[in-house]
Parts: C-alpha cells; sequence; structure tokens
C-alpha cells in the first residue's frame, strides 16, 4: 500500500500534556470539594473525551460532566494549554515527513482553538495542513467525528491514510475507516491497549515511529 496523509494525534503523540492537564484536573475537583488523587492517576484523563472521563472517574451526570468541562477550561485556557513540551524528536520528524511528501495533519479531541493554540507556541503548526478538533460547542466530540472532519477537509483516501497515536481511542477510530492504526508508547497508553484495539504498528520512541513512516512506503 502506498502512503500518502498521515494524521498526528496530538496530545501524548505530539506533544506531553501531562502537567497542564492533571492541573486542570485538580482545579476542577477542587471546584467541586473532592480531593484530588496523586497526579499519576489523572493521566487517565489524557486522551479520551473530558466529560466521558468525568462521568465514568466520578460518577457525574451528564448536565455536571458537561459543567465540569466549562469548569476545566477556567484554568487550561489560561495556564494549562502552555504546561505542556514537544516530545524530543517530534519537529526533526514532521520535517523529514514533509520532504518525503506526506501531506500531514492533526486528529486530536482536544478542541481546536486550544490545539492550535499549542501547535503555534512551539512553532509546529505550519508543518501540518490541516487541524481537526473537536470545538468549543462538542461538536466534534469523538476520535471518529475527528478523524471524519480531517479526512473530508484534507480530501485524503483512508486506505492511505494512516493514524498515528497514543491510546486506544486513536486506533478504533482509524479502524472504523479502515485507515493504517499506528500506536506509539511513549504517550499515555500501554502495550496491551494499543494490542486489543487492534494497532497494526506498535512504536517505542519516536526514532522508532520516524523510522516506520519513512520505510512504509
Amino acid at each position: 500500500m502506498q502512503y500518502n496523509t498521515i494524521l498526528f494525534d496530538l496530545d501524548g503523540t505530539l506533544t506531553n500534556p501531562a502537567l497542564g492537564i492533571t492541573n486542570s484536573i485538580i482545579y476542577t475537583l477542587n471546584h467541586y470539594g473532592i480531593t484530588p488523587p496523586a497526579r499519576e492517576e489523572l493521566y487517565k484523563f489524557i486522551g479520551p473525551p473530558l466529560a466521558d472521563s468525568f462521568k465514568m472517574f466520578y460518577n457525574f451526570p451528564d448536565d455536571k460532566a458537561r459543567e465540569a468541562v466549562d469548569v476545566y477550561r477556567e484554568y487550561f485556557g489560561v495556564n494549562g494549554l502552555f504546561e505542556n513540551e514537544v516530545y524530543d524528536g517530534i519537529g526533526e520528524m514532521l520535517d523529514k515527513l514533509n520532504a518525503a511528501g506526506y501531506k500531514l495533519g492533526v486528529a486530536t479531541s482536544k478542541p481546536d482553538v486550544f490545539s492550535q493554540q499549542i501547535l503555534e507556541h512551539f512553532g509546529l503548526m505550519d508543518k501540518f495542513v490541516f487541524l481537526s478538533g473537536n470545538t468549543i460547542e462538542e461538536t466534534r466530540p469523538t476520535k471518529i467525528q475527528v478523524i471524519e472532519y480531517a479526512l473530508e477537509n484534507m480530501n485524503a483516501d483512508p486506505a492511505s491514510t494512516i493514524m498515528v497515536g497514543d491510546r486506544k481511542f486513536d486506533i478504533l477510530g482509524a479502524k472504523h475507516f479502515g485507515i493504517c492504526p499506528v500506536g506509539v508508547l511513549y504517550g499515555f497508553g500501554d502495550r496491551e491497549e494499543l494490542e486489543t484495539a487492534g494497532a497494526e504498528y506498535i512504536c517505542e520512541t519516536v526514532a522508532d515511529l520516524e523510522k516506520l513512516l519513512l520505510g512504509l512506503n
């Protein structure tokens, strides 16, 4: 198969957002009078849609979960989005993929307004032809919807597209469209999660990912 398009998840794939996201969750839990657990226990919030996580992990009803997302953004939108760092080697890998002729996009469940700020802050935005994210109004809350929006706007053939991500949502979203799913282990999902979801390839490091993507064609 000849691939010409690569979609990347943002959190846990291009950047490590752990500090900003967990600080935002801690802020939200404190707002509701809930004592936050150890920071590492909050890493499970990284990747899935936030409202779903508040419902799953804290049994918030739908309306409270939606409200919690707004509270979360009070901190994240000012401070949390910049409490973040690009994984070593990502910028160089993206340059090589562009030079090799790939069309690169971002497909993230994070709202596109925050995602664009993060990518611009780290000088990565111009390496991509399109950014597909959720919206502040939560009109694209699932990874399937985000990927579909990317495919439509990039005029991409799913059979010639690769999706790279660190969680099962990225892999399952890719498989929904027949996209080649590639998992990475330097983010927040483990090998069992990615294998169970059906990742076709799993890379331990950014260097491994670069080698794979440049070698697939």
